[in-house]
């Protein structure tokens, strides 16, 4: 970043800078401090802003404040209760707070108007084993006004990475009224977070793990079934809308309940070479039964690791956005955009970065009413990305419209792509401009999965609006269920001929449209990056070959030989394999996150190629004193691995080659 918006913040500022280059996403949405008194630990588990807009902030340590004049520059903190049990969830109601504790829906009233809570009422109370997993989230107020409330699986004794549902409703969706009438709504949940209304709708956002490949956003339909089987336990409860049993499921999906000779249970582990189950797959295993595929997956490791909040754009906030939705992620302490539409009845579409960059882990989120967004944070225990263990921020916007992709819409034979500033129509006409690729998750009880299946999609031709706002692009082999990821770098605006801020987005197909496809003659073809098949070589002989490679002093890469670099590859050379291959999910340069500092793995002196193995076969048990183990990475090229192990072997004391632009992811 080689320039940023300063103080005022404003289109002019914006203005004085734009010919430098193209601009960022924090030259949009600036992220403020929101000061809270010194002494107050703010591990946010809930927001939610009232009627009069102040702010209700709920902690993991049980308290609630609120916040008066949340948006000046002094806002005033006021503890409105404390002693509750690991708040992660709080709204406001006619007059009273609601959250979500670890063991019940608890109404929170001041009726004395002395400014605290003065009556603490169970609305409903849920039956608890006492694992540390148990977490509670919620609630989310239904249309209808009665509340939606999720709960996590606990984890086994031996088997630690397997979910389990030890006592009722743990890994459901519990819909709760006033009265305390609780109905289970849906199962299959292992870790939901991320709870919101859209369209009238539930959905909610769960995290990578056992069953569940990488995260997003599915909707729930009572009785629905979205993928992890502990829940499946209770199916034959009376009052049970799901009727998938836990025996019709074992019965058709292996959950790889294995043990050895010593009689002690092994773990699953990820199977390189064999025919997956896919979670679509469940539709046709399970017929009459209503399973529920991701609306929109957020890819692993590149629009979160433990995504969480979801939440709608109101009208006037946030410019062209309005409408849809936003993500949060606590551990890559990020937020995605999300826009969905439906095909024959069913929800889908794509999501793209938003904003990277907030203290701590991206937890909660609520909009003020002047339309900027507060933005509440934790990580203890969990990590994240950022620094700081707790934190309270607000996102605003400056007003200027940023050169991006509002939406992606599903075409007969391919993609509709509207930007929110005109395209350059020389860029936008050439096939060069466009990348689209698909690919998938496995289903199985591995923790998270490789993305498998991927190919790169044939591009027939594109064609541009007049007005330039939109871009009509045809693909071949378009794959149902499949994400497909369109990348768009070469795609520039009429202004500036700036570069898109987020030129990817990855759109989950769950049907493919019916409708008018493209005649050819509509289309452009040109292609810049196209080039005349090279004449025929006369074979060589490996002698040949081995002098080619080294012509001029100069060593070559021939296919299969071992990369061997003179030098290193800087942290930019390498920023974007790091994001692309889900490897800063997990790691920063020098600091412990989820797995170990990529100078912590320089100092055990491993070669590149011996890096290399480890990215394609683990070895947790080198790293004991990290809980979550790294899955095989073995979609990422050799090429990328090399490349990737060089610069880490950069960061060792001493190599003297770790350089202070190495060391800012």
């Amino acid at each position: 970043m080689k320039y940023i918006l300063t103080a005022l913040f404003t289109v002019a500022s914006y203005v004085a800078v734009q010919a430098q280059e193209s601009p960022k996403e924090e030259d949009f949405f600036k992220i403020l401090k929101v000061t809270a008194p010194e002494g107050t630990l703010l591990e946010v588990g809930g927001l939610t802003v009232l009627p009069n807009g102040d702010l209700g902030v709920a902690t993991r340590r049980g308290d609630i404040w609120v916040v008066e004049n949340p948006t000046s520059r002094k806002p005033y903190f006021r503890k409105f209760a404390t002693g509750l049990h690991e708040i992660l969830g709080l709204t406001y109601k006619e007059g009273a707070f609601y959250c979500a504790q670890r063991g019940e829906l608890t109404k929170l009233v001041d009726s004395n108007d002395d400014g605290k809570a003065d009556v603490f009422e169970t609305i409903f109370a849920w039956p608890l084993s006492g694992h540390y997993h148990e977490y509670s989230f919620g609630p989310k107020i239904a249309p209808d006004g009665q509340f939606f409330v999720t709960g996590n699986v606990a984890f086994g004794d031996e088997e630690w990475w397997r979910g389990e549902s030890r006592v009722p409703w743990r890994g459901w969706t519990m819909k709760i009224d006033e009265k305390g009438n609780m109905q289970p709504w849906a199962t299959g949940m292992r870790s939901p977070c991320g709870l919101g209304i859209f369209d009238g709708e539930l959905f909610y956002a769960d995290n990578q793990g056992d069953w569940m490949g990488s995260g997003g956003i599915v909707h729930v339909k009572k009785g629905s079934f979205v993928g992890h089987p502990a829940g499946l336990r209770w199916t034959g409860q009376a009052n049970s809308p799901v009727k998938l049993s836990i025996e019709q499921f074992d019965a058709q999906i292996d959950e790889r309940k294995r043990r050895g000779e010593n009689g002690r249970a092994i773990k699953p582990e990820n199977v390189v070479n064999e025919t997956p189950n896919m979670l679509y797959q469940m539709k046709d295993k399970f017929p009459g039964v209503d399973i529920q595929t991701p609306s929109v997956w957020l890819p692993h490791g590149i629009l979160g690791i433990s995504n969480s909040e979801i939440l709608e754009i109101p009208q006037g906030a946030f410019g062209p956005f309005s409408g849809q939705l936003l993500v949060g992620d606590q551990g890559m302490s990020k937020i995605s955009r999300v826009f969905m539409e439906k095909v024959n009845g069913e929800y889908q579409g794509g999501a793209i970065e938003f904003r990277n960059g907030f203290k701590s882990g991206v937890l909660r989120m609520a909009f003020a009413k002047d339309g900027s967004l507060f933005v509440g944070e934790t990580n203890r225990g969990w990590g994240s990305a950022g620094e700081a263990n707790e934190g309270l921020q607000r996102l605003a916007w400056n007003n200027v419209i940023p050169f991006e992709m509002r939406t992606v819409k599903a075409m007969p034979d391919g993609f509709e792509i509207e930007f929110t500033k005109p395209v350059d129509r020389k860029t936008a006409e050439d096939l060069a401009s466009y990348r689209v690729e698909s690919f998938i998750y496995k289903y199985h009880p591995v923790y998270g999965s490789p993305t498998i299946n991927k190919e790169a999609l044939p591009l027939k031709g594109v064609k541009v609006s007049a007005d330039g706002l939109k871009a009509r692009l045809v693909v071949d082999n378009l794959r149902k269920y499949y994400i497909h990821q369109l990348t768009l770098d070469g795609v520039r605006g009429t202004e500036g001929s700036y570069s898109l801020v987020h030129p990817i987005a990855y759109y989950t197909l769950n049907n493919i449209p019916e409708g008018q496809k493209l005649a050819a003659s509509e289309l452009s073809t040109k292609n810049s990056a196209a080039t005349p098949a090279p004449a025929a070589t006369p074979a060589t002989t490996p002698a040949a070959t081995k002098a080619a490679a080294t012509k001029g002093g100069k060593p070559k890469l021939v296919e299969g030989q071992a990369v061997t670099m003179a030098k290193a590859p800087t942290y930019e050379q390498v920023k974007s394999l790091l994001t692309r291959h889900t490897c800063a999910a997990c790691h920063q340069t020098n600091k412990r996150q989820v797995g170990p500092a990529f100078a912590d793995v320089a100092k055990r002196k491993y070669t590149n190629d011996q890096i290399v193995e480890l990215i394609y076969s683990p070895k947790p048990q080198h790293w004991p004193d990290y809980a979550t183990e790294m899955p095989p990475m073995p979609q990422v090229p050799k090429a990328d691995a090399l490349k990737i192990a060089a610069w880490i072997n950069s960061l060792a004391p001493a190599s003297g080659n770790a350089s202070k632009e190495e060391a800012k992811p």
